[in-house]
């Protein structure tokens, strides 16, 4: 396992809850008008997360410019950091964060794309995906993977544009230590609240049930009764707008924004991390480890 990387001078510990802006973002690997990439911004007062606002990001360069913005926040972003070392050695790829990205990136969709499916190929049915270490424990799936959800994809999108806007990643990359990069799963906060499915792209599947799964879900966020214990703070308008939204992309961004506070708490202790992470692969906000 390669050495945890160390923090830059800069002690978090000293910072106040509210001088760091938070943000939560629901991530798409194909943004659009239609589904925009989704940012829920917010503060953190002892343990009351104080909702300020939406922002949509319908293209890339919109985006960028979010991660451009000066400092001090943390954000927490729903796409993998990493690939499953395990799949990255078998390829022949770098094995250091930001060469990894650099590579993959000059890679380019289509080849990308057909070195998974290669790999992919090469491997026994019932174990054709590598995962990662915080895979297993998130219940996620592995950035291997192309379609339903194409994960693979959103680290193709994402890791390389958070290496060039110069962010903190904790435990993986180096950067400006006002802008802060964490990985979050909106979905393992929102299973732990509610079983049922509670969002969907297909019209035939945004039912009664699902918005009140929704709900749920909501509820309790703003009571704090979930396993991050932190309790959001939101008018009835921006409750309403939340459950009405059957995609869940809004939801999903208020969830990554809870992880995001939860993070800032455990600032002192590794922003809530495991002490040494692999590198290449990053770790889920919240998925459980061994100490």
């Amino acid at each position: 396992m390669p050495p945890h990387l160390s923090s830059p001078v800069f002690s978090w510990a000293e910072q106040k809850d509210e001088s760091f802006e938070l943000i939560g973002v629901d991530f798409t690997s194909a943004p659009s008008a239609r589904k925009p990439i989704t940012a829920a911004r917010g503060r953190l007062s002892g343990n009351i997360l104080k909702f300020e606002a939406l922002e949509n990001f319908p293209d890339w360069p919109s985006f960028e410019k979010l991660l451009q913005r000066p400092g001090p926040w943390l954000g927490a972003f729903d796409f993998p950091f990493g690939l499953p070392r395990e799949g990255v050695f078998s390829l022949g790829w770098p094995l250091e964060w930001a060469a990894l990205v650099r590579h993959c990136h000059h890679l380019g969709k289509t080849a990308f794309r057909a070195a998974l499916d290669t790999d992919r190929q090469s491997r026994a049915k019932g174990s054709r995906y590598p995962h990662r270490a915080t895979d297993r424990p998130a219940v996620s799936h592995s950035p291997f993977k192309l379609v339903n959800p194409p994960v693979g994809l959103m680290f193709l999108a994402g890791a390389p544009r958070l290496l060039a806007a110069g962010l903190h990643l904790p435990g993986q990359h180096s950067g400006d230590p006002m802008r802060i990069a964490l990985e979050a799963y909106p979905g393992l906060l929102a299973r732990a609240i509610a079983t049922r499915p509670y969002k969907s792209d297909e019209l035939r599947k945004q039912t009664s049930e699902r918005a009140e799964a929704r709900r749920r879900i909501l509820t309790a966020l703003k009571s704090g009764k979930h396993p991050l214990c932190i309790s959001l703070q939101c008018s009835a308008a921006d409750s309403n707008a939340l459950i009405a939204d059957a995609r869940g992309d809004q939801l999903d961004a208020v969830l990554a924004l809870i992880q995001a506070g939860w993070a800032w708490q455990q600032r002192k202790r590794n922003f809530g991390l495991p002490d040494v992470i692999d590198p290449i692969e990053g770790w889920i906000l919240g998925a459980p480890y061994s100490l």
